[in-house]
């Protein structure tokens, strides 16, 4: 089975995921403030939905429809959290951004880290010429963790998406392999 490259970066190990992630993942992604800050992460999370989703991931990489990474810690290789290129479209050369990491690793610069790397794969690596993302309006958090990264506001998309019920506002970002060339913040 094919499996998506290891990356490296000061603090983090971007990897595929093994089963030993499994309960990592179910923890983190079935807190409820992480969820509700992501489209596709029902709550309650269940047994089951991580090794489902270990299996999408790999599958999705194999058939180049995306690339996903565990982020773990360099120091102890403990996995916090998870980042990807998906919708990857070889034709218009575009894939999206999206990521999210467990309550505990808020807010110590590692989401930025780990997109830095991704952005750069996605480029240099996957060739491509545009890396889109959306975050809720409700979550500055991943506001600036794309604006740090370089990414430009294009607009909100009202009420475009529906979680838990509420309708959700979404900002949608991108950055153009030019811009990366560039050297804007990466």
């Amino acid at each position: 089975m094919k499996t998506a490259p290891t990356l490296h970066t000061e603090r983090l190990i971007l990897r595929s995921f093994t089963l030993e992630d499994a309960p990592d993942v179910q923890r983190s992604a079935g807190d409820r403030d992480v969820s509700s800050t992501l489209t596709s992460v029902p709550y309650p999370y269940e047994d089951g939905m991580a090794e489902e989703w270990f299996r999408f991931c790999h599958d999705a990489f194999e058939k180049g429809k995306g690339v996903h990474f565990a982020i773990a810690l360099i120091t102890d290789k403990h996995f916090i959290g998870t980042i990807g290129l998906e919708q990857l479209d070889r034709k218009h050369e575009k894939g999206e951004l999206g990521y999210w990491l467990g309550k505990p690793y808020w807010n110590r610069g590692y989401a930025t880290e780990a997109a830095r790397a991704v952005v750069a794969y996605g480029f240099e690596v996957l060739k491509l010429n545009r890396i889109y993302a959306y975050y809720y309006t409700r979550n500055p958090a991943s506001a600036r963790v794309l604006e740090k990264i370089g990414m430009h506001t294009e607009g909100c998309l009202r009420q475009h998406v529906k979680k838990d019920g509420n309708f959700e506002d979404v900002i949608a970002c991108s950055m153009l392999k030019a811009d990366f060339d560039l050297g804007q913040p990466l």
